[in-house]
């Protein structure tokens, strides 16, 4: 093989490997789904069942909720009133933008100017929801999630989140005790992840929404967190309106832009989009290929006694202005 088309191959080698390195942790979350850390319907007691109070309970009874200010929209309040009226010994907080401002500037000032920065509304009620669960602990409920069942049961883990598809974990209903290593990992990446991806759905997924914490569940997972650290998941039965089920899905994705329309359709026809990547990508490298080959290809000058190459296209046709490197003067 001749050296220069071996140094094409390793270079087109190192760079494939830089960019799968670079998204490797996207590839993880298409096969590890949670399953080790699933919280299985075989250890969680039915509604009613005497055992829920012969469980411990390590999380504090507080649900948190966000939303703009305190009128609810009328398609929420149904959800909004069934976590309520099952939960009456819970002490419930609704951070509106105003108190979630004050409580970043009064006990994380650190991030106030990331929260500020935020250009999108939901980038702010995504972190304020991982920031309240580090400091006080508790359970947050997105608003259009309604309650089918007491919580009780899940108040036994020191943290859990939901398993969402078609890959990682969702950050529309979590539980946590105060302080837990996850969350706190979480809020302090914020900064960090705080990017922007020119579509606004890539780039609150991927800054603040369930892209973002599912990132950092699979680095917080790789170091095999145990016993209290561990985060448990929650599977999707959790939302099929069975009897035994914790929640019910409203109406919501209120904050999704046009954008989504692309995304989702990107979604529906992924094994198509692969196909072309994969047809561009090698068409790209076949082009990069032939043109390393036409300027390997060139031929040598020399010029009193320097030895270079000329591109054909720049090849004078006058004769004797250049000579051959392989021609001896006579």
């Amino acid at each position: 093989m001749r050296k220069g088309v071996l140094i094409f191959l390793l270079v087109q080698v190192l760079v494939i490997g830089m960019l799968v390195r670079s998204v490797w942790t996207l590839l993880e979350l298409l096969v590890i789904d949670g399953s080790r850390d699933q919280i299985s319907r075989a250890e969680l007691p039915a509604p009613n069942s005497g055992a829920i109070q012969e469980r411990p309970q390590l999380i504090p009874k507080i649900i948190h909720q966000t939303y703009v200010n305190t009128s609810i929209p009328e398609n929420w309040k149904e959800a909004q009133q069934s976590c309520l009226d099952l939960h009456e010994d819970y002490e419930y907080r609704l951070w509106t933008d105003k108190k979630a401002r004050e409580f970043i500037a009064a006990e994380y000032p650190w991030f106030l100017e990331t929260y500020d920065g935020y250009e999108h509304p939901i980038m702010r009620a995504d972190s304020i929801r991982y920031f309240v669960l580090a400091h006080f602990g508790g359970i947050y409920i997105d608003l259009d999630d309604g309650c089918n069942r007491r919580l009780d049961p899940l108040l036994a883990y020191p943290a859990w989140v939901r398993r969402t598809a078609p890959t990682g974990i969702s950050n529309d209903v979590m539980g946590a005790v105060p302080r837990h290593p996850f969350f706190l990992r979480v809020i302090d990446s914020l900064p960090e992840y705080n990017r922007n991806w020119v579509l606004p759905y890539i780039s609150i997924m991927a800054s603040t929404g369930p892209l973002f914490l599912s990132l950092i569940w699979r680095h917080y997972d790789r170091e095999g967190p145990v016993g209290v650290d561990r985060v448990r998941i929650l599977f999707p039965d959790e939302y099929n309106n069975h009897p035994w089920s914790f929640f019910t899905h409203h109406i919501g994705n209120s904050w999704h832009g046009k954008d989504v329309q692309l995304i989702f359709w990107m979604a529906r026809h992924w094994v198509m989009l692969t196909v072309i990547g994969f047809i561009v990508g090698f068409s790209v490298i076949g082009c990069m290929y032939w043109t390393y080959g036409r300027f390997s290809a060139t031929p040598r000058y020399r010029i009193r006694g320097w030895r270079y190459r000329v591109a054909p296209w720049s090849r004078l046709e006058k004769k004797g202005d250049y000579e051959r490197s392989d021609r001896h003067e006579v």
